[in-house]
């Protein structure tokens, strides 16, 4: 009977350490993903996060943008320039295993009403691996009379 104890405390412990672990994981994979949104789209170092935080491989599903690192440095490079004042507010950030969901403000700058956005990552092995998005824009009303964030 002592035996069968020990080997279910065991396994409880186990499971336990497995759990934290887990969620321990997942909470650095959503501090890896902020200090890199930070990074990029607010410090406007895109190059310097993509290097710093996405993986030799780097899958994109936005449809308008190459797979690659450098397809993204390159293009907010540029994107910054233009839009020196752009920047965005991190509202949420939701971590589900390897998963890291964001959901934004966006704005090009002090006037613009911004664009909600979600952007989705994957983390392997502590880097950015893959990437989804939704856009839209903010309206200047909606017809519930409720915000997007």
């Amino acid at each position: 009977m002592k035996k069968m104890i020990l080997i279910a405390l065991c396994s409880l412990f186990s499971m336990s350490a497995f759990a934290v672990g887990a969620a321990s994981n997942v909470e650095a994979n959503k501090k890896l993903v902020r200090d890199f949104y930070e990074m990029a789209f607010n410090q406007h170092k895109p190059t310097e996060a993509a290097k710093k935080y996405i993986g030799s491989k780097y899958i994109q599903h936005n449809p308008y943008v190459p797979n690659g690192a450098e397809a993204f440095y390159s293009y907010f490079e540029k994107h910054f320039k233009e839009n020196p004042k752009s920047h965005v507010e991190i509202k949420r950030v939701i971590g589900d295993g390897d998963l890291v969901a964001l959901h934004l403000l966006s704005k090009q700058n002090d006037t613009d009403r911004g664009r909600a956005i979600v952007d989705i990552f994957r983390v392997e092995n502590g880097k950015i691996v893959e990437h989804w998005d939704v856009i839209q824009e903010v309206p200047e009303k909606t017809a519930n009379g409720n915000t997007m964030f």
